[in-house]
């Protein structure tokens, strides 16, 4: 339901220009989308859609160009540094040791970092490993953790 109508959004707004949420909310119901203002509101901050000046002189709203990963891999890195205690390499495993319960915060900031060579991660409580294609994979990580700290 909801990417149904988030499709049915993007997709309004890219034939015409919408101006305010009531006007969006009548598209979506023309094509038969039944939706609630505080949910309209919502599914514009999810798919961080913005207003720009449109060619008419009016704001109207548009998908952001700004890449959705920028904030979240920058909190995900944050995270990543704060939880971290030690890091070391056993050939092709990348051992993380974080503070009690983070080691999942930390592969998951790993995963969204797009490194390259990784091939997984698991995650206990304080311990994670992350399995590298090769040893060099592994060095050339090690290398990129300790240019975070």
């Amino acid at each position: 339901m909801k990417p149904g109508r988030q499709n049915a959004i993007l997709e309004i707004i890219a034939e015409r220009e919408i101006e305010t949420q009531h006007q969006l909310l009548k598209a979506l119901a023309e094509r038969g989308v039944k939706s609630t203002q505080a949910t309209l509101s919502r599914d514009i901050k999810d798919m961080r859609l913005v207003k720009e000046l449109g060619p008419n002189g009016n704001y109207r709203y548009v998908a952001s160009s700004k890449p959705e990963a920028d904030g979240t891999e920058q909190r995900l890195r944050t995270i990543f540094k704060e939880s971290v205690v030690s890091y070391d390499v056993a050939q092709n495993l990348f051992v993380i040791r974080t503070l009690p319960g983070l080691a999942p915060a930390a592969c998951s900031a790993i995963d969204a970092m797009d490194i390259q060579g990784l091939v997984g991660t698991l995650a206990g409580d304080d311990t994670a490993f992350l399995a590298m294609r090769d040893n060099e994979a592994a060095q050339a990580l090690c290398r990129e953790i300790e240019m975070l700290f």
